[in-house]
């Protein structure tokens, strides 16, 4: 598996200083998973250019579906009412595949006044660089990828919102949220929300997470792979459990535990070759320190040979799931019971 490109992080960092500084450009296009920076930062533009009680006038908003360029252009047109500036927001609409030459003549001749977003939520953003187009959003605009964050952005950030709540978190216990919950922020809000009107101290526990945090399907599959690590069969049954009760496919919770597998033999195989929790986190794209050193705890305490078996048991599983019409829950519950068996071979 070929390592992940670190993000390009530029034009993030670009338009964060441009809004320190009041310089809001003409033309951005806004896409990436985290759309909780990308709402913060559109708003922190609606902020900066349109004067409170005056948003009706100077800002237009289309969807995707509605589009066409005559309507934009018409929208580009609308000077702005007691403002210095309008604002027009497009949402879901792929500048790639319409008109682009007509598109690119608007963009073009964009007065200064104006500031036009694209904003892709619901559809992937893909750049075609053959096209002037491209060439042009490049040359006259900004591209602003808003990516997941690394772990360092995050800890601070949950750190800030729970001081909000009135709550002190520690940086091991951040970083056990984010594992447990995953690192979208939109997410972590909700559950820093219930963590804080949870807890009865100051200082934010693991039992206050534990209490009322819903954990992310990974989290929990990692949960019963460490009860089988620990000896703690009941217990990795009862996680299971709950997933089946849950009504969690099979075959989804299958797939979830061969990856986990897959990423405990690697990280066996790292502990073999001396290697550490740096090469396992650039093998598998980790953004986070603390998922890769839960798995290096996690596979000193399995052998080689235990970790290669459970691998293709897992994907023998899977072909049965597949090919032999055979239970699917009986198949996972019988692997699970292999697995935690043949711990220790």
């Amino acid at each position: 598996m070929p390592p992940k490109a670190k993000p390009d992080t530029a034009a993030y960092q670009k338009l964060k200083k441009d809004l320190r500084e009041g310089n809001v450009g003409n033309l951005y296009v806004f896409h990436g998973e985290e759309a909780y920076l990308r709402d913060y930062y559109l708003g922190q533009i609606r902020q900066k250019l349109l004067p409170a009680g005056m948003e009706e006038f100077n800002l237009h908003t289309i969807s995707g579906k509605e589009f066409d360029v005559k309507t934009l252009a018409q929208m580009v047109d609308c000077l702005p009412m007691m403002s210095q500036r309008t604002l027009i927001i497009v949402n879901d609409y792929d500048i790639y595949k319409g008109d682009k030459d007509a598109l690119a003549a608007v963009l073009r001749d964009l007065p200064e006044y104006v500031c036009l977003v694209f904003v892709y939520d619901l559809i992937e953003y893909k750049a075609d660089a053959r096209t002037k187009l491209a060439a042009l959003v490049k040359e006259r605009g900004s591209v602003v990828p808003f990516n997941r964050q690394g772990q360092g952005d995050l800890v601070d950030w949950i750190s800030r919102r729970f001081r909000a709540m009135d709550h002190d978190i520690g940086t091991e216990e951040a970083k056990y949220l984010i594992f447990l919950c995953g690192d979208l922020m939109n997410n972590l809000i909700s559950e820093i929300g219930k963590i804080g009107s949870y807890a009865r101290h100051h200082r934010i526990t693991r039992e206050d997470i534990d209490a009322v945090a819903t954990p992310q399907l990974d989290a929990v599959v990692f949960q019963m792979t460490d009860a089988i690590a620990a000896g703690n069969f009941d217990r990795a049954a009862a996680v299971l459990g709950d997933l089946l009760h849950m009504q969690e496919a099979p075959i989804k919770l299958l797939s979830v535990l061969g990856k986990q597998l897959r990423q405990l033999y690697t990280a066996r195989l790292a502990i073999e070759q001396r290697k550490g929790t740096a090469y396992l986190m650039e093998l598998w794209g980790m953004r986070s320190a603390y998922p890769a050193e839960r798995l290096m705890q996690s596979a000193r305490r399995f052998s080689l040979a235990w970790c290669r078996r459970a691998v293709i048991r897992c994907g023998e599983t899977d072909l049965a799931m597949k090919s032999t019409g055979a239970d699917g829950e009986e198949l996972l519950i019988g692997l699970l019971m292999e697995l935690a068996v043949k711990k220790g071979a």
